[in-house]
């Protein structure tokens, strides 16, 4: 079977490597050079959407962040899944959050605000501290202010108003602070039956905005069941067929929507090593017609992103159950250039072993590592 993907990144490098021993092929699609590129070699195979539409069997994303005519080129095709609906929605605050209130699934309180008349309103509606969010091509901490003092609100208008006016399209999403206890994210699939398989829950640590480290170990069964609920209900109100991520906040047990992500996501990197079926795998079976693989945990897994590095002590690959994964990316600041697997039998295992990475990665390349093995 061949699968097209929308986006020659990272993520469709790896739907590659897990579809290779299902005997699936995939190619993908890079929106910026109209090109059409082996996403592990990067070897040019080719150039322009329609026919590589014709070419595929199966068409999917790897990002949200989409040109509406390539999204309406490839819904037309009748190949796209999860389809162009969701994918908008995940590129679009406005769309997700309208989304999330239909299917009765909880998340901060919010507005959208266009103009100053509505940036006053927010904040006589919200109060603060608030949070605002650019509508549009948000993602890892960019596009987002924070107004903490009503004396600072004049002067963020006028920041928030340049913005705006650079872009017609765009809209600021205004959004009540919550004081979290952590960040969550469930990572599922479901696939043109309705079936549906939920990965356990991830714990989550950023550093600036972009994610750090995320954690899969038994959690709260009740917390589980309540993201799952979550997730079935986003699921079903988008008729969704792939993976599909969604950020949430743990406010004392009760779980809030940040984002959806309508892909393969970054907090579902540990399943290569933490699950039997890892995330690339199962989305590729969803969109394919393939039965779901499992997606229970086999044993406590981490992920750590690796930033703004193209190399990493060679000494790390001799402890155990430890995977590294480079993208093939050139070197640069911030950037996400591949990031490391480690698993163990236990949590305090883990621990132990996270304790031995720390030690061997330099510390100015991989900050708050250490506080973060404190709270395993």
């Amino acid at each position: 079977m061949k699968v097209l993907v929308l986006g020659a990144g990272q993520l469709a490098r790896m739907m590659a490597l897990a579809g290779a021993p299902l005997n699936i092929s995939i190619s993908a699609y890079d929106v910026n050079s109209d090109n059409i590129v082996h996403p592990l070699t990067q070897q040019l195979l080719g150039n322009g959407l329609a026919q590589a539409l014709v070419d595929a069997d199966v068409v999917t994303a790897e990002f949200e962040h989409i040109p509406l005519p390539v999204l309406a080129q490839c819904q037309q095709s009748g190949k796209f899944l999860p389809g162009a609906q969701a994918i908008q929605v995940g590129g679009d605050r406005r769309l997700e959050k309208s989304l999330l209130q239909t299917a009765g699934v909880a998340t901060s309180a919010f507005t959208v605000i266009n103009n100053e008349t509505d940036f006053n309103a927010a904040i006589a509606q919200l109060g603060l501290p608030l949070v605002f969010k650019s509508a549009l091509a948000g993602y890892d901490g960019k596009g987002q202010w924070r107004l903490k003092d009503a004396a600072a609100a004049p002067a963020l208008w006028q920041e928030l108003a340049a913005f705006l006016a650079a872009d017609p399209q765009q809209a600021i999403v205004a959004e009540q602070f919550i004081r979290f206890d952590r960040e969550v994210s469930l990572v599922g699939a479901r696939n043109r039956h309705g079936e549906i398989k939920v990965y356990p829950l991830t714990e989550n640590h950023h550093v600036n905005g972009v994610l750090s480290v995320s954690l899969a170990r038994p959690l709260d069964t009740a917390l589980q069941q309540q993201a799952e609920q979550m997730f079935t209900a986003v699921a079903e109100q988008l008729n969704y067929v792939g993976v599909l991520a969604i950020e949430f906040f743990d406010v004392q047990g009760k779980l809030l929507v940040n984002e959806l992500a309508p892909r393969v996501h970054n907090s579902g990197h540990w399943t290569q090593q933490g699950a039997d079926c890892c995330q690339f795998a199962n989305h590729l079976r969803a969109v394919c017609g393939l039965p779901l693989g499992s997606t229970a945990l086999i044993r406590p897994t981490l992920m750590v992103n690796i930033l703004g590095e193209d190399q990493v002590p060679n000494s790390i690959l001799e402890l155990p159950a430890l995977g590294l994964h480079w993208y093939g990316k050139t070197k640069r600041a911030g950037r996400k250039m591949g990031h490391i697997n480690l698993s163990a039998n236990s949590t305090a295992e883990l621990k132990a072993r996270f304790a031995q990475l720390i030690d061997l990665l330099p510390a100015a390349t991989f900050p708050e590592l250490e506080q973060m093995l404190q709270q395993l």
